[in-house]
């Protein structure tokens, strides 16, 4: 990727996570990064918003891990 790309790849990001945090999302820069990428190869982002959604509900309805005992 040429440095001018790479320089409007990462600022694209940052303006998405600004708009990402307004919306209180919750998502970090990398989801965010992996989410882009993801349309950017053509999947369907309404498609990805129901998948995220689905994510975010089961993790908050599923009980904290419990930690690892060591003997």
């Amino acid at each position: 990727m040429d440095p001018e790309a790479a320089k409007t790849a990462r600022e694209s990001l940052e303006l998405s996570f600004q708009m990402s945090n307004i919306l209180d999302t919750g998502l970090d820069r990398h989801t965010l990064s992996v989410l882009i990428a993801l349309c950017d190869l053509g999947l369907n982002p309404e498609a990805l918003t129901v998948v995220v959604k689905n994510c975010a509900q089961k993790l908050s309805s599923s009980p904290p891990p419990t930690p690892a005992s060591s003997s």
